[in-house]
């Protein structure tokens, strides 16, 4: 798996999985496991989305 998660995208999606995973398990609802699965994706640096849409936001010199 080649990473087609760049810098801003990551830190973004980091925080937004964070956000969302903490307000999953603060209301108890399902939305902790969609956070979990954008931090994953922040964390490994591949969005199977990405590949399928044939994007990357990978810069050049990263």
């Amino acid at each position: 798996m080649k990473p087609n998660i760049g810098r801003i995208d990551r830190t973004i999606r980091i925080v937004l999985g964070l956000l969302i995973a903490a307000a999953g398990i603060f209301f108890e609802s399902w939305w902790g496991l969609l956070g979990l699965v954008i931090l994953a994706t922040a964390l490994i640096r591949f969005c199977p989305l990405y590949t399928l849409l044939g994007t990357s936001t990978v810069e050049k010199s990263e």
